[in-house]
């Protein structure tokens, strides 16, 4: 059990440090071997193992600046990289981030990318956290409720209790409901949350187009002293 946790949690050392307490809870164990055996069945299983903490090793703990809210990694093959609504630059962009970069061109004028890779986002400070970090192929939602989610509530609360304040986007009811009660306690009233409907194209036109969520970060974080994003991903 010991060894395949340790297998499957490969975190940056800031994550490690942060999150120490709740690696050594007996779900995460659990979680783990879980994980491996879904691996070692005949479904393949997303994102590759050695992107599953994407997010982390390219965001570290005392490097997030703002946290973007997923809930479940892409389940087609060659989609998921371990960064919400992100993809790798050969992978057609999907639905759901084309809506954000037509909420982007419209909120920022920044022009529209041909790929949908947005590492160069994760590197400047912006968490891609999916709500749960791995998915068989073609089923959505199908390693809800395994452990995933209370690890990634470990997460947000960590971020939540940081000095340093994080901007919190939350679009879509699923991510509201997962943040909304540890990020608007009184006892943080400097951790900001955004919030607008999903941007997928069943719900976009209701309320996300026109959010206007990036500039808003950009505000925020000038406000705080700190270096505004880059939104810009090139072509």
């Amino acid at each position: 059990m010991e060894k395949d946790r340790h297998r499957l949690f490969e975190l940056e050392s800031g994550w490690n440090n942060a999150l120490a307490e709740e690696l050594q809870a007996p779900y995460i164990p659990a979680l783990a071997a879980f994980v491996e055996r879904e691996r070692a069945s005949t479904t393949p299983i997303y994102p590759p193992r050695e992107l599953v903490f994407n997010a982390f090793h390219k965001t570290p703990f005392d490097q997030v600046k703002v946290v973007i809210m997923g809930q479940d990694p892409y389940h087609g093959p060659g989609q998921a990289h371990g960064l919400c609504f992100s993809v790798p630059q050969d992978i057609a962009t999907p639905p759901s981030l084309q809506n954000i970069y037509k909420e982007l061109a419209t909120d920022m004028g920044v022009p529209i990318p041909k790929h949908g890779c947005l590492l160069k986002w994760a590197e400047q400070g912006v968490l891609l956290l999916n709500a749960t970090l791995t998915v068989r192929q073609g089923i959505p939602m199908s390693h809800h409720g395994r452990g995933w989610e209370k690890f990634t509530d470990a997460v947000i609360a960590k971020l939540c209790k940081r000095d340093d304040p994080v901007v919190f986007v939350l679009w879509g009811k699923s991510a509201q409901e997962k943040c909304r009660h540890m990020c608007s306690q009184d006892s943080l009233p400097e951790n900001f949350v955004l919030m607008a409907p999903h941007p997928s194209p069943l719900s976009a036109h209701q309320g996300f187009f026109g959010c206007r969520h990036f500039s808003r970060v950009n505000e925020l974080l000038e406000k705080q002293g700190k270096k505004s994003i880059d939104w810009t991903l090139g072509f």
